[in-house]
């Protein structure tokens, strides 16, 4: 059992109906001294699976041993997760590239900087968990600055962003507070898409099960890593038309090779062929695409695809 759940819920500001905006953390704190480990979700609101993670992992977690706090962040933009949109209503920005924020400007940029101050800014180690939004599913993590934590998790395809030409380009992530303090930080991308979440979810309590295990904040031996693949360069496909949107690629960790068909777009309405998508790379490793068979306007998120050129493991 844990020592204490202590919850708070600092104020980030007030808003235009008379209510206050609020982030809502649980510390789950232990007997014995240790890390505090943050665990956040849902800086994009239509990227909930993680919320839904943290919400088993709590229950699982109050009645174990720990060492140090967990400092669980279910939902970091509360505002956006209720209408299941990516970004806030209220200022339509991208959270996830205003950190550390400014309590001066944007209400996302005043949300940043109360996420950074309450929790990036206090915590020992960050495990941020991310999905495909409701349309596409994704598979893979991001290799930053703990490979041991990275890798823990288990996912087969961990990307690894900072070889200066892919990463570099999205300024303002949590990232970008938390290792310049030089924590370990870790970033999940798992699930989404209009299938069940279920077998997601249950990967990612797993995952991040194990990643505790590595940090020391809870006991038990770490599970080794399955066989991995680390690729340095990933390609995002968006469909350019509006329509059905027909996946024809592998599933997610399948290898193809240029060429092969990623997906196709077709009118709704006269049933002609609008687009067609292919894989870009020599060799390529499915990491994000569409499962099922979904309605997409022109420039949606459609499938990312691994160059498995100069990949490692």
């Amino acid at each position: 059992m844990v020592k204490e759940i202590a919850r708070f819920s600092p104020k980030i500001t007030t808003l235009a109906d008379g209510t206050d905006a609020l982030l809502h953390m649980t510390d789950l704190i232990g007997e014995e001294p240790g890390p505090m480990v943050g665990i956040s979700a849902s800086v994009h609101g239509n990227e909930n699976c993680g919320s839904q993670a943290i919400l088993d992992l709590y229950r699982i977690l109050k009645d174990m041993k720990i060492k140090g706090t967990i400092r669980l962040l279910p939902v970091v933009n509360a505002g956006a997760m209720v209408v299941n949109s990516r970004f806030n209503p209220i200022d339509q920005r991208d959270l996830n590239r205003e950190f550390p924020g400014d309590p001066n400007g944007t209400f996302s940029q005043q949300l940043a900087a109360a996420v950074t101050k309450d929790f990036l800014g206090v915590i020992d180690a960050h495990i941020d968990l991310h999905s495909g939004t409701d349309r596409p599913t994704v598979d893979y993590v991001y290799f930053l600055n703990d490979e041991k934590l990275s890798r823990a998790f288990g996912s087969k395809l961990l990307y690894r962003p900072d070889d200066g030409k892919q990463g570099t380009k999205f300024g303002g992530t949590t990232k970008d507070v938390t290792m310049p303090r030089g924590i370990p930080a870790a970033v999940i991308e798992l699930g989404g898409g209009v299938v069940d979440q279920g077998p997601y979810i249950e990967r990612i309590i797993k995952g991040v099960l194990n990643m505790l295990r590595q940090l020391g904040a809870i006991e038990g031996e770490v599970e080794a890593a399955p066989s991995q693949v680390v690729v340095n360069e990933i390609a995002g496909i968006r469909p350019t038309k509006g329509g059905w949107v027909e996946p024809l690629s592998p599933p997610l960790g399948g290898e193809m090779k240029k060429g092969d068909p990623l997906f196709r777009v077709v009118s709704p309405y006269t049933f002609e062929v609008l687009e067609e998508a292919v894989c870009p790379f020599d060799r390529g490793i499915m990491i994000m695409g569409h499962l099922t068979r979904n309605i997409v306007e022109a420039g949606d998120y459609g499938w990312m695809v691994g160059n498995m050129e100069g990949a490692t493991s």
